[in-house]
């Protein structure tokens, strides 16, 4: 088990320190404190700007990954920890992609995703038993996100992952953090003191919900669950996404809202085939198969059609 310091001098860390342009907080009109919160938050962007090379690395893992029929697994405390579930429970509505694909542990399990759970992202051991329990397997990607780079949580979780075969990446917001030197890969996007010293929910948060943002959308582009720039992998379980559906369906081959009824309905509310079925006067059937040869790439599936005609996808079955 990795052994973690629980009496680490936090002063040494970037965010327990304070922001020299917030001394005054306590004595600021409301509108200075925003005007203060807003100008700090413009350098958060910056500051994941500075380390773009290591979240391609992070999000070329997980397509590998993902590919492979491998998971991705989130791991956090406290808002880290809330942040990674948000992002993994937005990925199948988004890009129907199986919720067994992509996962989040937080410590203190489910309940402290709505309330804090004294403690519990002190315990490595825990973290350990989480990785154990879901299970990790080999070939996964274990991202493990915490502000500090020391919670202990993750660090367990972390370093359990990697003795279990996984890939593993560490996201804080320290330079040199701890769990850095215990993943295969780290990122550390230093956004500074926070403008409510150690409040690390504001601009060290907003930093890992931009880097999760990246890797989860980009990784689904890269599985072709995105046409242009529209999420045409969605999943219609709502009358939202069954209006959005349409919408992406008239944008993309200029039919009517009318007309995108009728066909949404032949295809079970599947984007993909609708889009190809017009854009190629394919049958149902064929485009399935041709989205099939594509590895799900509409892009590519229209060409096989257009092309090529149904023996490029035939011979592939």
């Amino acid at each position: 088990m990795v052994g973690v310091r629980m009496d680490m001098d936090l002063s040494t860390l970037t965010t327990e320190q304070r922001n020299k342009h917030s001394m005054q907080l306590d004595q600021m009109t409301t509108a200075q404190i925003l005007q203060v919160i807003n100008r700090e938050d413009q350098s958060v962007a910056q500051a994941v700007g500075k380390v773009l090379n290591k979240i391609e690395t992070a999000v070329e893992l997980v397509i590998e990954g993902l590919k492979a029929g491998k998971k991705l697994i989130y791991v956090g405390a406290g808002t880290s920890g809330r942040l990674g579930i948000l992002d993994a429970a937005e990925c199948p509505p988004t890009f129907s992609i199986s919720p067994d694909q992509v996962q989040a542990l937080i410590a203190g399990g489910q309940e402290a995703m709505v309330k804090a759970v004294e403690g519990a992202e002190d315990d490595v051991r825990q973290g350990a038993e989480d990785v154990e329990e879901c299970p990790v397997n080999p070939g996964d990607v274990v991202i493990g996100l915490s502000a500090s780079g020391r919670t202990p949580y993750v660090l367990g979780a972390l370093n359990a992952a990697k003795l279990r075969g996984a890939q593993t990446v560490a996201i804080s917001c320290n330079r040199d953090a701890e769990l850095s030197r215990i993943a295969h890969h780290a990122i550390e996007v230093v956004v500074g003191p926070e403008v409510l010293a150690g409040s690390t929910r504001m601009k060290a948060a907003t930093a890992q919900k931009m880097i999760l943002n990246m890797i989860s959308t980009t990784a689904m582009i890269k599985l072709g669950k995105v046409y242009e720039n529209l999420m045409v992998d969605l999943k219609v379980s709502n009358v939202k996404l069954r209006e959005r559906a349409r919408r992406i369906l008239m944008a993309t081959t200029g039919i009517t809202y009318e007309e995108t009824v009728a066909i949404l309905e032949a295809t079970g509310g599947e984007v993909k085939p609708a889009i190809v079925m017009v854009e190629t006067g394919a049958t149902l059937d064929e485009a399935k198969r041709a989205l099939q040869a594509s590895g799900g790439f509409v892009r590519r599936a229209i060409q096989l059609v257009q092309e090529e005609g149904s023996e490029c996808y035939d011979s592939k079955n």
